[in-house]
């Protein structure tokens, strides 16, 4: 698959989009940070460092990264700052996976059939 076909389906806008996320979940850290939160409960940054070695400032670090990336979300309640997980981004990722994998056993059908045809 070729990506101009790519992004003829998608939008040159949501391929930059998803780019981003595929850059932040592409840290280990970062990675581990949204398995924490992917039950919908909001953590504060003491919670998400707990049985950490990591700081509370690295941790930060990340999640802004992630925050950036629109896949978690940061409210202020009290004196701390609770992250949940925005679920949206990561479904919209999977449905343009979907779509690629889609448009890669189209491909793999007409080869085999080429294949299968001339051989």
């Amino acid at each position: 698959m070729s990506s101009k076909r790519a992004s003829a389906v998608v939008a040159p806008r949501l391929l930059r989009q998803y780019v981003a996320i595929f850059a932040a979940l592409s840290d280990e850290t970062r990675l581990s940070l949204v398995a924490r939160l992917i039950d919908g409960v909001p953590c504060s940054i003491s919670q998400l460092t707990e049985d950490s070695k990591m700081s509370r400032q690295a941790v930060t670090k990340h999640l802004r990264v992630l925050e950036g990336a629109g896949l978690v979300r940061g409210e202020t309640a009290g004196r701390e700052c609770l992250f949940e997980l925005e679920p949206r981004p990561l479904e919209e990722v999977r449905d343009y996976l979907d779509l690629v994998s889609k448009q890669w056993d189209k491909a793999l059908l007409r080869l085999k059939k080429l294949v299968e045809t001339d051989g």
